[in-house]
């Protein structure tokens, strides 16, 4: 029996050989000519550093027409089901279209874990490179959120949350419910943005418990964690109910007793806010047991705070 040597096979069945640029241009024809050129430099190069390209371009081309602007707005934390609206077949498509244009498997069990843009980028950049994939995130629904963190409704900003060793990413969904936006604004509200600022501490805090990074040594303990300063914040746009807060925190430096980190806030693409260093104190669970809190702690237990001066309007 012949077999075609450019025929799709599923996922994770082996190397595929490279497309001639005939095959290339008819596996893309759906994509944009961008990607096309991308995919052929790629062939002839192996630069790992065109795969982000050609991997947007593959998914733009199974995404309905309303959903492209988000994924243009290049935001990695785009989920692939619940922000992209790409069912489980499409996915699939998807990844075997990938696989053919970069000549490399993915497996069914790898395939579970790429729930994220930034997921998939980075995976194929491993594979590309030779490197060992990165471990899997851990994908916390609120339940979990509300287990780890000090915080708690109705001062808890995270609906739910994904930990990498890289990084955290969290959603807040603006109900319009919350009691502060009867008072700001009045007939107007508007999401604080020290509160913008008080998602990120709290994902931030996240990320200290959930344990992924591995310059942690030791279980840190929820009670030792306090705000201490913020840096270099701007805020871009006004947050309204019915808009969903997409946050980011990576963190910059982590050495006992202190750990700072980069926040974003985005919302439909658009970046809302951003704090260059957000810095917070913390101590290892058997270090702090028995230990008064911080003198420097600027309120009582239960994590990371704002300065109120924040609270002001966003320009």
């Amino acid at each position: 029996m012949s077999i075609n040597p450019h025929e799709p096979a599923p996922p994770g069945e082996g190397p595929k050989p490279p497309l001639d640029e005939a095959s290339l241009r008819e596996s893309l024809k759906r994509c944009s000519p961008e990607t096309f050129e991308a995919a052929l430099a790629y062939q002839k190069s192996k630069d790992a550093g065109l795969l982000p390209g050609i991997i947007l371009g593959i998914v733009e081309r199974f995404l309905d027409p309303e959903v492209k602007p988000r994924l243009r707005a290049g935001d990695d934390n785009l989920r692939f089901v619940e922000d992209l609206g790409l069912d489980s077949l499409t996915m699939m498509e998807a990844i075997i279209l990938v696989e053919e244009v970069v000549g490399m498997p993915i497996n069914n069990d790898e395939l579970r874990n790429l729930r994220t843009i930034g997921d998939l980028k980075i995976f194929i950049d491993c594979k590309a490179r030779g490197l060992p994939p990165p471990p899997p995130p851990k994908h916390l629904p609120l339940e979990l959120v509300a287990d780890l963190l000090p915080q708690q409704p109705p001062f808890l900003f995270l609906k739910e949350a994904v930990l990498t060793p890289r990084g955290a990413t969290g959603k807040y969904p603006i109900s319009g419910d919350e009691a502060f936006l009867q008072g700001h604004f009045k007939d107007n509200p508007v999401f604080p943005a020290s509160l913008l600022l008080e998602a990120l501490g709290q994902l931030a805090v996240l990320y200290l418990l959930g344990g992924t990074d591995n310059h942690l040594t030791a279980p840190v303990d929820p009670g030792s964690i306090y705000f201490t300063g913020c840096e270099g914040v701007r805020c871009h746009r006004i947050c309204r109910p019915g808009e969903v807060l997409s946050l980011s925190v990576k963190p910059k430096r982590l050495r006992l007793p202190l750990a700072t980190f980069e926040g974003t806030v985005m919302v439909g693409g658009e970046k809302a806010a951003l704090a260059e260093e957000i810095t917070l104190t913390f101590a290892y669970r058997a270090e702090a047991e028995g230990s008064p809190a911080p003198a420097a702690a600027p309120k009582a237990a239960g994590g990371p705070a704002v300065p109120a001066s924040t609270s002001a309007k966003p320009e």
